[in-house]
């Protein structure tokens, strides 16, 4: 089976938005999260959705969840302190469903319930090549120069044309992403940026694919309007067939 655990814990600080956390943030009447949950719901080779949540939301979400007619979504559960947390609370859920469908060999689509922008050819590449290679993480060419600093001052430049900049999905065999936060955590390490970073920490060689460039995640106002400008470019397409 192909599951996407969505994660959707953040509180939106640097949006600085006072009265709901960003990913319930609407754009004509619809949450950033619905728009992002109706990609993995209305594509065929998605056979369940997890959502990790803030607890005191969840309400709310299921509510929006029955207004869409968000039909996959299989369990939610309250996220964690971190987003590695809230990531792992999610694929325990997956688990559960996993066990429950006899799913073996299962692979998980771990996805930021603020980045709506992808398409289906990401998540069928994904896919694809998760079932075929063991992982996949959906990665954009670098069109800017990285500057890393290491730990005696100095800097140190990556070659621009060999670098790539990882977004989201990052997909894994179910089995294989569980082990590594179990390791992770028992060894007291909750605070991994993202979960192809704690994959490779453990030894996995990770596979790539390259996404779309307008795949971003919403965190600040400005990317609000662009994702605000994208949808609008999206509905002219659909209308004036360009």
């Amino acid at each position: 089976m192909n599951i996407a655990v969505i994660f959707a814990g953040g509180t939106g600080q640097r949006m600085h938005t006072k009265s709901r956390p960003k990913q319930f943030l609407e754009l004509n009447g619809k949450p950033i999260i619905i728009y992002t949950l109706e990609l993995f719901d209305n594509h065929p080779e998605i056979d369940g959705i997890v959502v990790a949540c803030i607890e005191s939301w969840i309400p709310f979400l299921q509510k929006m969840l029955r207004k869409f007619e968000i039909n996959k979504v299989v369990e939610i559960v309250a996220g964690g302190k971190t987003g590695q947390e809230s990531i792992y609370n999610g694929l325990c859920a997956a688990e559960r469903f996993s066990k429950e469908k006899g799913g073996e060999d299962d692979i998980v689509l771990i996805h930021d319930g603020v980045r709506p922008l992808i398409t289906e050819e990401t998540i069928s590449d994904n896919i694809k090549t998760a079932h075929e290679k063991g992982n996949c993480i959906t990665c954009v060419p670098a069109t800017e120069t990285f500057v890393v600093r290491q730990n005696n001052g100095s800097l140190e430049i990556p070659d621009r044309n060999n670098s790539l900049i990882a977004r989201a999905p990052q997909t894994f065999r179910l089995k294989d992403i569980l082990e590594v936060d179990r390791k992770a955590m028992a060894e007291g390490k909750y605070n991994f940026i993202d979960s192809c970073t704690m994959m490779s920490h453990y030894g996995y060689y990770m596979n790539t694919i390259i996404g779309p460039m307008e795949n971003i995640k919403i965190t600040t106002p400005t990317d609000f309007f662009i994702f605000r400008a994208m949808i609008q470019v999206h509905e002219n397409q659909q209308i004036f067939g360009f």
